[in-house]
């Protein structure tokens, strides 16, 4: 099992001390953001000691924001052992995969029947952002602002319980996500992909939003099955 052994703070702004504003939220972000990018890989040990002291804070708040990426599924409570970073099997992705698959495939559908302009305006918005932080090669921001897309989306459905579904499965396999963007091809494709998805739900036609949905979420497990 990996241990945490250096958490220095990156240039561009990653592991180190944090402030104490709204620390709950800032400490759950930041250990988020650190499982996304592979700071912690899955298998490693969660040291609240050690962690508290090279994040800065006390082993309360960190406990806490422990606690509640357990909760998101990212993290594992052990007995006996504490908390670990999840580590899922190939099959827990892909059949996590197939249900978000047809989530979205649903949640297509119904959003080209639902979503207000201003709804889809927002998610141009978004996409338009997106694609800068693609150009610039900003790929945790660009991840960020993808799952808010797809995020978007499920609301825009109009389904509450295919929402908080959707969000659960989708918060489990962020960082399976993240590394589905490693490589310029996998990246470019991803992309492209969205490229569709934008046109088919400002063309309000959802027999084709429905389409790149599910096959974006096929390709997805294909970009990601040798690394899990």
């Amino acid at each position: 099992m990996n241990e945490i052994t250096s958490l220095e703070r990156r240039p561009e702004g990653g592991p180190g001390p944090i402030r104490r504003t709204a620390l709950h939220d800032t400490l759950v972000t930041h250990l988020r953001d650190m499982i996304i990018e592979g700071d912690l890989p899955p298998g490693t040990r969660l040291h609240e000691g050690q962690l508290g002291e090279q994040l800065g804070v006390s082993r309360t708040p960190l406990r806490e924001a422990i606690k509640y990426l357990a909760s998101e599924g990212l993290v594992e409570l052990v007995p006996s052992r504490g908390a670990v970073v999840k580590r899922f099997s190939a099959k827990d992705v892909h059949d996590m995969l197939t249900v978000l698959q047809t989530l979205e495939e649903l949640a297509g559908r119904l959003a080209c029947e639902a979503a207000s302009d201003a709804g889809i305006a927002e998610v141009r918005a978004l996409h338009d952002e997106m694609v800068n932080r693609y150009r610039a090669g900003d790929r945790l921001q660009y991840y960020k602002l993808n799952q808010q897309i797809h995020t978007a989306i499920a609301q825009l459905s109009g389904n509450a319980a295919l929402a908080d579904m959707h969000n659960v499965l989708q918060t489990r396999l962020k960082r399976i996500r993240f590394i589905g963007h490693e490589g310029s091809e996998k990246w470019a494709a991803a992309v492209a992909e969205h490229e569709e998805m934008i046109a088919a739900l400002e063309a309000g036609d959802k027999a084709k939003l429905s389409e790149v949905l599910g096959r974006h979420l096929m390709n997805a497990w294909e970009r990601v099955r040798d690394s899990v």
